[in-house]
């Protein structure tokens, strides 16, 4: 059986008490994939990937999901032949210019975490456009990670804290978990509950590896181009078939 069969095979059906997790993270992969199976570029993955974003964003408000962090573009990527970055990055400005008045209209929140530094400067631009416009919003918080490495949040966050030490604001024995927390881009939100990840890959990919310490991990054999509501929301029925211990219990 394959990890994604569980999933896909799931029957239990989701009762009206359980609630739905607050937040939920996707690490949106088999663009490429999906392209070349169909003797395509790999921008038209790339571009049906993103009716796939789309998708996501829908099943996550009608479940009741308040947090959806997505894995857009992480700072490996930029190793990525040039043509496909320039690729990448018209579609996003694309979706800045053209989608986010449908967020705003359905009361989603955007913003983007990452390093803006290597972006162009009309995309910084339109980014921080789009955050200004959907600010009030509260039915959901969009975040899109884009040039985004955890592991250089973390030295991020690291820096921040020893500019305090040395500065005199705190001292090294008062650092702990909360002022930690509070120093990466996610502060302020909830830790995900669920890490869903498409194509049948099996690892974290340098995502949220702090925020990821007590999430369910869902390893779907679908190519997100193909990802659909019903994935998502068999996820969340296994999601609450799950017991959730925290490290509390033994197994």
């Amino acid at each position: 059986m394959s990890p994604g069969d569980s999933v896909k095979n799931f029957s239990v059906q989701l009762s009206k008490e359980a609630e739905p997790p607050a937040h939920v993270a996707i690490i949106m992969d088999g663009n490429g994939r999906w392209a070349k199976k169909r003797h395509m570029p790999r921008t038209a993955g790339h571009q049906r990937g993103a009716q796939s974003v789309k998708k996501a964003i829908k099943a996550a408000v009608k479940a009741g999901v308040s947090y959806l962090t997505m894995y857009g573009f992480s700072s490996e990527n930029w190793k990525r032949s040039n043509a496909e970055i320039k690729d990448l990055m018209g579609l996003l400005r694309f979706y800045l210019k053209n989608e986010i008045s449908t967020l705003l209209k359905e009361g989603v929140r955007f913003q983007v975490i990452g390093d803006r530094d290597k972006l162009d400067e009309d995309i910084v631009q339109l980014i921080e456009e789009s955050e200004a416009k959907t600010v009030n919003n509260t039915r959901l918080v969009l975040t899109i990670a884009l040039s985004y490495g955890g592991r250089a949040e973390i030295v991020r966050a690291t820096r921040k804290i020893a500019e305090k030490v040395r500065s005199g604001d705190i001292e090294p024995e008062n650092i702990d978990e909360e002022m930690f927390e509070e120093s990466l881009f996610t502060a302020g939100m909830p830790d995900p509950d669920i890490l869903i990840r498409t194509s049948g890959e099996q690892r974290m990919s340098n995502f949220l590896p702090w925020q990821l310490a007590y999430a369910e991990f869902f390893f779907l054999d679908v190519l997100w181009p193909d990802f659909s509501e019903d994935d998502f929301n068999r996820v969340l029925d296994e999601y609450h078939g799950r017991e959730r211990r925290f490290g509390a219990t033994g197994g």
